[in-house]
């Protein structure tokens, strides 16, 4: 490792290959967390390149436990985080509307590292047991329309990071790693980021797989639609930057979507929005981001159908119903 700093520290970059090698000595446990430290620390200094990013990426992947769910139309709906935001669970919401509206979603997610309550915090806390059981998962596809997969279940690996990136608390390349990583392999994603530098890169890597994607960045900093602003979408080959009105929705303020720090807290503002009990401007945001993944999922449908599904699913309980019959399997 300390050849690997140096080299770093004169501000030089690795291939695709070293990046692999090294990340994956580092998951199997062969250095220290102070040297785990120091090379996270390296990639908060200056960017990463799109080669690192891809051979990161390919240690996870090759590291992981595979689950077959080839014979499901699946989507993810995952952030990278790291935008400082704490925002409530925003994307899992999301990804129960989703389900409602009769989309299958294998939702990636994992406990928070950077910020207050990460998807998998909340979904523990609200009765929901991890797995990585493959027909238990298929079962829930099957019977509910939704899985959650518990990242460290599917990526034994990454325990050796886990206990730095705690201690660190910032957010570092491995929240750029998540949503490239579901063990699942969607055939569809909704990717939050927290910069439009790193939603270049990931549409650079992702026009080279067979995903059908759309990559969200809001413009004020938000790795998900905030409607705080516009807010730029990425299509496979095409770009585009627009405003809350273009899906019919009026500005939110930036304080009307942050949890509350904790995970009960955070809990409680997660079943008040899938209850029914949402503000306008909670239940507004979730709904955008619903039909982005919605029209990413069913490419024929235009924005405005697809917001009226989402609409329909979230108001009218068809989410809330999804997630009472998930915690009912548990």
């Amino acid at each position: 490792m300390k050849e690997i700093l140096n080299f770093l520290f004169e501000f030089k970059r690795l291939t695709i290959l070293e990046a692999e090698e090294i990340l994956t000595e580092i998951t199997s446990g062969k250095h220290s967390d102070a040297e785990i430290s120091a090379f996270i620390t390296v990639f908060n200094m200056r960017t990463i390149s799109i080669d690192e990013l891809a051979g990161f990426r390919n240690a996870l992947l090759k590291t992981c436990i595979p689950i077959d769910l080839s014979g499901y139309n699946t989507i993810d709906l995952c952030g990278t985080g790291g935008d400082g935001k704490d925002t409530f669970n925003i994307s899992t919401l999301s990804a129960f509307v989703v389900a409602g509206a009769g989309a299958l979603v294998a939702k990636h997610g994992n406990y928070a590292a950077s910020s207050g309550c990460g998807s998998s915090n909340v979904m523990e806390y609200l009765g929901y047991k991890f797995s990585n059981n493959h027909d238990r998962l298929r079962g829930e596809l099957d019977d509910c329309g939704i899985t959650f997969l518990h990242a460290p279940l599917f990526n034994p690996a990454m325990k050796n990071v886990a206990p730095v990136r705690r201690a660190l608390r910032l957010k570092t390349f491995f929240n750029m790693l998540g949503p490239l990583v579901n063990p699942g392999r969607p055939q569809n994603q909704i990717v939050g980021v927290y910069s439009l530098e790193l939603a270049r890169m990931y549409n650079y890597l992702y026009q080279k797989s067979n995903i059908n994607y759309a990559i969200i960045h809001s413009l004020d900093g938000y790795d998900e639609i905030s409607l705080t602003g516009d807010f730029k979408v990425l299509i496979n080959k095409s770009d585009r930057i627009l405003s809350p009105s273009r899906l019919g929705m009026k500005i939110v303020q930036a304080e009307e979507l942050v949890g509350s720090g904790d995970v009960p807290g955070t809990a409680a503002i997660f079943t008040n929005v899938l209850e029914g009990r949402g503000t306008d401007s909670q239940n507004s945001v979730v709904i955008s981001n619903a039909a982005m993944a919605l029209s990413t999922y069913f490419p024929g449908k235009e924005i405005e159908e697809c917001l009226e599904e989402a609409k329909s699913s979230l108001l009218g309980g068809q989410a809330f119903k999804v997630f009472k019959k998930l915690i009912a399997r548990q």
